[in-house]
C-alpha cells in the first residue's frame, strides 16, 4: 500500500496530512509541498489515522491539546530521525536552541546539522521544530516560514516561561 493523504485548514494555512501503512509520515504546508520529497499518494478523506491527526491538530490550534498521541513514521537519515525524535521531547510552551538539541543527541558540535535536520522535519507541529530557536532566543529558520513559526509559538505563549519575542 502506498501513501494516503487528506488536507485540512489551519491557522497557518492549508495542511496536507500524509500517512503510510506504518503511521503519520508528513504534515506539509501547501506553499512548499515538494520540499519534503514525500509522495502524497492517493487522497482518502476517511482514513482513521488522518482523521485522528486532523482532530488532534484542531484541538492543538484551539488550545485544547498540548501533546499528540499519534504513531509517527519518520523518513530520513539516522541523524535526522535522531534530531526529530529529540524535538518530540520539548514540552509545550518551552523552547530549546539548536545547540541544546545537539547536546541532547550527544553530538554538541553538530549545531548546523541540527538546524538542517530541523528545517527538513516532515512532521512539523507534532514534532515541534517551531520550538527550536537560535542561540540568542530569536526566531530563525523554519520550513513552514517564520510567520507560521511565530503563529505556533504565540499559540503556546500563555504557557511560555520566557519570551522569544523580546
Amino acid at each position: 500500500m502506498g501513501n494516503i493523504f487528506k488536507q485540512m485548514a489551519s491557522p497557518t494555512g492549508t495542511l496536507t496530512l500524509i500517512a503510510s501503512e506504518k503511521g503519520l509520515r508528513a504534515v506539509l504546508w501547501n506553499h512548499n509541498p515538494e520540499k519534503s520529497g514525500i509522495d502524497r499518494g492517493v487522497e482518502d478523506l476517511a482514513h482513521p489515522l488522518l482523521l485522528e491527526t486532523e482532530k488532534q491538530l484542531n484541538e492543538y490550534f484551539s488550545k485544547k491539546r498540548k501533546t499528540f498521541t499519534l504513531h509517527l513514521d519518520f523518513v530520513g537519515s539516522d541523524f535526522q530521525i535522531q534530531v526529530w525524535e529529540a524535538m518530540l521531547t520539548i514540552p509545550f510552551g518551552e523552547t530549546r536552541t539548536y545547540g541544546d538539541i545537539a547536546r541532547q543527541i550527544g553530538n554538541p558540535d553538530s549545531v548546523r546539522a541540527v538546524g538542517g535536520a530541523a528545517n527538513k522535519n516532515p512532521i512539523p507541529i507534532i514534532a515541534p521544530c517551531h520550538r527550536v530557536v537560535g542561540a540568542n532566543g530569536k526566531l530563525v529558520g523554519f520550513g513552514g516560514g517564520l510567520e507560521n513559526k511565530a503563529i505556533l509559538l504565540a499559540l503556546e505563549a500563555p504557557y511560555r516561561q520566557t519570551s522569544i519575542f523580546d
